[in-house]
């Protein structure tokens, strides 16, 4: 008997319909809608002109540069197609966009053929990653790392 199980007389439920590619594609859509918009806000409001945005809090107390400071005018810069200002202003966030393009696309690949997306990083990913914020943040406050400050 089909949908019964012989030993407890039970009814098992129907398998979920698969989905749609649409349905699919709904999340990693809005995701990109979400930093698009994100972006787009950036672009229109320009982070070098003072009062728009909050003072990175260690830069103000400590003067020293933080891994995401620059990060905005990097994403201004970014938005406006001029990729040195914005290697300047934060070259790891710009390392950043290219790696959410990539996890992105790869995101919708997957979720286009209805295969999961799992990202797990172990303990060694995440340590390197670590290390290269902490280089990254040691290097661009030493004098001659002035090339890295926002």
């Amino acid at each position: 008997m089909r949908g019964v199980n012989a030993d407890s007389h039970s009814v098992t439920p129907p398998a979920p319909a698969p989905a749609t590619l649409l349905s699919r594609l709904v999340v990693p859509t809005g995701v990109l809608a979400a930093v698009v918009g994100a972006f787009t806000y950036v672009a229109a409001v320009d982070p070098n002109e003072p009062g728009h945005y909050p003072v990175c809090p260690l830069l103000q107390v400590t003067g020293l540069y933080c891994p995401g400071c620059g990060g905005l005018r990097s994403a201004h810069a970014f938005a406006h197609g001029d990729l040195v200002t914005a290697l300047h202003a934060n070259a790891l966030a710009v390392a950043g966009y290219a790696v959410f393009a990539v996890l992105w696309t790869v995101w919708v690949v997957r979720a286009a053929r209805g295969r999961p997306v799992r990202l797990d990083p172990g303990p060694v990913q995440l340590w390197t990653l670590g290390a290269l914020l902490l280089v990254f943040t040691v290097v661009r406050n030493l004098p001659y790392g002035g090339w890295l400050h926002p």
